[in-house]
């Protein structure tokens, strides 16, 4: 909880606001996302401890963690649908979340915080709904507890295709939408970002590809699927923020693109903010013009 603090109290220094930047501090936590075979440990003595605590063998821990694994972990169990299997791990995140922004508000009294819980993906409301329904009970009670007024919001990312299609329905429940384009540009091509180098400079020779989509976004597909987004969800919800993140956040051209149609802000690696941030007043100037 004390790292989230740290995070919460940094974290708007890597958002990139495209129409000048809101009146608190935002901060936004994506949950569950890493796949389920991260949650255990790795380590001898971390195996050993939790053998201890759970009074199994070390054996019978290590057969665990070995039948987590997966061949395609990206795209197997982790998201939201660790919700749906263990609850308790949503739980458990949303209070550290809520607990950590209580406690910086406390520290901070003319700091209004707003911390952004974001359910990864989704790729159906249905989903979106019983994950939201947990968090807000969790969030609910916790800030009932320290009787303290805290806003918050829950919304997702949009990283699978069927979200983009059916962005119209979860927008009637999402507070904000998150475009993760990393996945989402994983998921339209159908190929895999950690082995498609192996055939990509093939197609950069044959001139297939002009560019890496995974470091420039590609407008054509991905950027479609994104501008359909933005015109189905804003209808139901005008209110609905959206933005980026993923390396592609720190490309001029791929900053320029999320400007165009009408993204709030862009969200980067550290390393990349000063070229999204000349990138990002280079595009409002241009749109302005």
């Amino acid at each position: 909880m004390i790292k989230i603090q740290k995070i919460i109290m940094n974290h708007d220094s890597r958002r990139i606001y495209f129409k000048g930047r809101p009146d608190h501090q935002s901060f936004y936590g994506s949950v569950l996302d890493p796949p389920l075979h991260e949650f255990v440990p790795t380590e001898e003595a971390d195996i050993e401890a939790l053998a201890a605590t759970k009074h199994k063998s070390v054996d019978e821990i290590k057969a665990i963690i070995a039948s987590l694994h997966e061949f395609n972990p990206m795209m197997g169990h982790r998201g939201c649908r660790l919700t749906v299997t263990y609850p308790e791990i949503a739980k458990m995140q949303t209070a550290a979340v809520i607990r950590a922004a209580i406690n910086v508000q406390k520290k901070h009294p003319d700091w209004k915080i707003v911390p952004e819980i974001m359910i990864p993906l989704v790729g159906d409301v249905k989903e979106f709904k019983f994950v939201k329904k947990i968090v807000v009970e969790v969030a609910d009670a916790e800030i009932k507890a320290a009787g303290i007024d805290l806003e918050y919001e829950v919304g997702t990312m949009i990283e699978i295709p069927r979200a983009a299609l059916t962005a119209d329905e979860i927008a009637a429940e999402a507070d904000f939408f998150c475009f993760g384009t990393n996945d989402l540009t994983q998921m339209t091509f159908g190929f895999s970002r950690d082995d498609a180098g192996k055939f990509l400079n093939a197609y950069y020779d044959t001139k297939i590809f002009e560019n890496d989509p995974f470091a420039k976004l590609d407008q054509n597909g991905v950027g479609k699927l994104m501008q359909m987004t933005i015109s189905l969800s804003k209808p139901v919800n005008p209110k609905l923020h959206c933005g980026i993140c993923g390396e592609h956040g720190g490309d001029p051209s791929s900053v320029e693109f999320c400007n165009d149609i009408g993204l709030d802000y862009v969200s980067c690696s550290p390393f990349r903010v000063p070229i999204a941030r000349l990138s990002a007043a280079q595009a409002a100037i241009r749109k302005k013009h």
